[in-house]
């Protein structure tokens, strides 16, 4: 399993994001299932419409919650506990609390591999993050 992050989200689904291509070609090549958050969908699908891609936002958005681009796992109660525990602990990173969130359900889901262009994804040290 893969998680996908919003940053890779995006750039799959931005042809002007200056990762578009990396991250299409990544994806072409990926056999394994990608996994994201419900907090990554809410993130995702905010940027895309703040950003002027509200059509893109709905594509993606009907494709992620009909679960064909990727399933969707709910974040729980103690996700959030745990994320909270990391956002409060690593003052010294930018996370995002979502990025703590991101953690966390990785964590609970065993997943060792993200999908993802943000730099917080390569500062959790556990974790490989493609493309490489």
């Amino acid at each position: 399993m893969v998680f996908v992050d919003t940053s890779a989200w995006f750039a799959v689904s931005v042809p002007t994001d200056r990762d578009h291509q990396a991250a299409q070609e990544w994806l072409a090549q990926n056999d394994a299932l990608l996994v994201t958050s419900d907090y990554v969908l809410d993130e995702l699908l905010t940027l895309l419409k703040v950003r002027g891609e509200y059509r893109r936002a709905l594509c993606i958005g009907e494709s992620l919650l009909a679960g064909k681009a990727a399933r969707i796992e709910w974040v729980l109660p103690p996700d959030v506990e745990a994320a909270w525990r990391s956002y409060t602990r690593f003052r010294d990173k930018e996370w995002s609390f979502t990025d703590c969130v991101s953690l966390a359900v990785m964590r609970r889901l065993g997943i060792r591999q993200a999908f993802s262009f943000d730099l917080h994804f390569r500062q959790f040290g556990s974790i490989m993050v493609h493309p490489a």
